[in-house]
């Protein structure tokens, strides 16, 4: 009889590890869900008691409705719900008396050659990351956004990383890596070199050194008042010197320009996304709401 031989062949290896990679993936988004239901729950109840719902999936139903109007996640729908100022029952709409503003022209080159859609969130995020990539000379890197109800950063889009990067750094808190001590700072940072600089927790430096990165420029994305909305950061997978007083200063205009687009959309575009919720909520006065 043919012993089988050690290792698999080279097309069932293949096959192994493409279903690895997808059970991977599905795993990563169902983290992801979980981690976002406690939040959508909680603007559940508060949209059944506030428009007197019969059940949680008309709540569910309203939430989506105006998430799919306005193209908001149903996440940041649900995180700004939760965290605005109730409106007032004697008033039709919910931010009565808003100012409203245009939405802020990005002038960076990846912005430019898109042709970026109207307060289109996930491709203004897309071409922030592949512009700060571009300009480092890299081709790893991820942006995350504030985690306005858990504090931290959570992390919206990246390329070139592990599995195991993007699992472990899903969402951090506020120390232990470059990317939270550019958010504190409101400042960029750069580690020249991942095995050695004290800025990293043990587990953080050995994920990331796992992954093969070794240098990494993190880039606060901030508003007109300096507060940090976010951070974009790129991975080198040696060790690096400072930036260049021209890479310094394009980075830090597309970290300003990101910030004030993304204040932007919070105030404008998800306030409009509120708003429409509002307008449903009391136009169904208390009866069923259906998913579309």
């Amino acid at each position: 009889m043919t012993e089988r031989p050690w290792s698999e062949p080279d097309g069932e290896g293949e096959a192994v590890r493409e279903e690895l990679a997808r059970l991977r993936a599905e795993v990563r988004q169902l983290r992801n869900r979980m981690e976002g239901r406690p939040l959508v729950a909680q603007a559940q109840g508060m949209l059944r008691e506030r428009y007197g719902l019969p059940d949680a999936e008309s709540a569910f139903a309203l939430l989506q409705r105006a998430s799919q109007q306005y193209n908001v996640k149903l996440r940041t729908l649900a995180e700004a719900a939760v965290s605005a100022p109730r409106p007032d029952e004697r008033d039709t709409v919910w931010f009565p008396g808003r100012a409203r503003h245009a939405e802020p022209v990005l002038g960076f080159d990846e912005a430019r050659t898109r042709r970026i859609g109207r307060a289109n969130r996930s491709e203004v995020l897309g071409a922030v990351l592949s512009q700060a990539l571009t300009v480092v000379g890299t081709d790893m890197g991820n942006v995350q956004i504030t985690d306005r109800t858990t504090g931290g950063l959570r992390i919206e889009k990246h390329t070139g990383l592990t599995e195991d990067f993007v699992d472990f750094f899903a969402h951090v808190d506020d120390d232990g890596t470059a990317c939270s001590a550019a958010a504190q700072r409101a400042a960029l940072v750069t580690v020249q070199d991942v095995a050695t600089d004290p800025v990293f927790t043990e587990p953080a430096r050995e994920t990331i050194l796992r992954a093969g990165c070794r240098g990494v420029h993190s880039v606060p994305l901030t508003t007109e008042s300096h507060r940090c909305v976010g951070v974009v950061s790129v991975h080198v997978e040696c060790p690096v010197g400072d930036l260049t007083k021209a890479q310094t200063k394009e980075l830090e205009m597309v970290g300003a320009e990101a910030g004030r687009w993304l204040a932007w959309y919070d105030r404008t575009v998800v306030l409009d996304a509120l708003e429409h919720l509002h307008t449903l909520g009391r136009a169904h006065g208390g009866g069923r709401i259906s998913r579309r």
